[in-house]
């Protein structure tokens, strides 16, 4: 249970510093200026520690654990590519479908992000949960 643990904590913290970053400092003027006529003056702070502690989960369950104990990093983070690419596409081509002025290249590069970030965050959980498995 203990090495599970690892994985997700890891996954987790890593996802939070990371996106924190993307979020608050790289790419905000970015949203700022394709959706920012759409953001909340302060964020909800309930539903983001929701994403925060289901999404790694969800990473954890479909990539770090992928392929058993047979597994390794990459598998992890190819796995977590694709899990990040597919959550993260659903989302905005939902908005591109359904809300007006949703940015394409906010659309495209959100999705980058997501694939990225999701890859990074599942290899991290598996050295996390290989390293606790061998300790």
């Amino acid at each position: 249970m203990t090495k599970y643990f690892a994985a997700y904590f890891a996954t987790l913290v890593l996802m939070l510093v990371l996106d924190l970053l993307w979020l608050g400092v790289i790419a905000k003027p970015l949203y700022q200026q394709g959706i920012g006529h759409l953001m909340a003056e302060h964020p909800r702070v309930a539903v983001a520690l929701a994403f925060y502690l289901l999404y790694p989960i969800g990473l954890v369950w479909f990539a770090v654990l992928h392929g058993g104990l047979a597994s390794d990093w990459k598998t992890a983070a190819l796995q977590g590519a694709l899990f990040g690419f597919f959550a993260y596409a659903t989302y905005d081509l939902t908005n591109l479908a359904t809300l007006r002025d949703w940015p394409v290249s906010l659309a495209a590069l959100d999705t980058a992000w997501g694939t990225a970030v999701s890859a990074v965050c599942a290899a991290a959980g598996r050295l996390a949960l290989e390293a606790v498995s061998t300790a």
